[in-house]
């Protein structure tokens, strides 16, 4: 699996979470910051590092903009839901059909910063970790348990039995989010493709369906948006007062 940009490709090799065959650097970029850390981590860690032209670095990449840097590793390891709510405070993030790269790339990026402890991703008519996502989630891929379901509607179904609140992000959604009222409870957000929302069997699982109070003449956010806004509020309210 190619895993492109400086950032992901540090936190690729900080995490250790999986084996780097190789790192690719463009012998055009200078060796600083970002880059001195890539190659730091890669000696010390025995990984192989090839010196190629800036044209053969892009012909190896799947993104437009590699930022001079491109690592061959293993696949992401999967994780199960069970393993996912094994432990205290669950926060997990759940997309129901969220097919841009960048935006599933973004809205680990964002869980993992407000401290989600999963992400739920469906198997069909969904993005996955390719070089895209992981290039987006900047590192975040690396630290996150990801659970690819076959179906998001029974692994809503499977949540709730293990006695996580799922709670849907729906623009008709009767709750407001800022009144939320099991955010300090185990909790899977759902949120749905960037074009329908959530699909009519995920909305149907849902324990609750909150909606972001919106202002100004756009009806709704950028699934990314809302994913961070909503992880955020929920880890504003688990901390408490202060």
């Amino acid at each position: 699996m190619s895993v492109e940009g400086r950032q992901a490709v540090r936190e690729l090799l900080r995490a250790g979470r999986r084996r780097v065959w190789e790192v690719a650097v463009s012998d055009t970029a200078a060796e600083t910051g970002a880059l001195r850390e890539i190659l730091d981590l890669a000696s010390s860690a025995g990984v192989p590092l090839r010196r190629v032209s800036r044209q053969q670095l892009e012909a190896r990449a799947a993104t437009d903009a590699p930022q001079g840097v491109v690592a061959t590793a293993d696949p992401i390891p999967e994780a199960t839901l069970g393993q996912l709510v094994a432990g205290p405070g669950a926060l997990l993030v759940v997309l129901d059909g969220v097919s841009d790269p960048h935006n599933l790339g973004a809205v680990m990026r964002s869980a993992l910063c407000a401290g989600a402890t999963g992400v739920v991703i469906g198997r069909h008519r969904s993005a996955g970790l390719g070089p895209a996502a992981t290039k987006a989630a900047a590192g975040a891929a690396e630290w996150l348990a990801v659970a690819t379901v076959a179906g998001v509607p029974a692994a809503l179904a499977e949540l709730r039995s293990a006695g996580v609140w799922t709670v849907g992000l729906d623009a008709a959604g009767p709750t407001r989010l800022f009144d939320l009222p099991v955010a300090t409870e185990p909790v899977a957000l759902v949120l749905g493709a960037e074009a329908g929302g959530l699909s009519r069997l995920a909305r149907q699982r849902c324990d609750l369906l909150v909606s972001i109070p919106m202002r100004g003449p756009l009806g709704s956010l950028n699934v990314s948006a809302a994913a961070a806004l909503a992880c955020f509020e929920v880890a504003r309210r688990r901390a408490g007062p202060g």
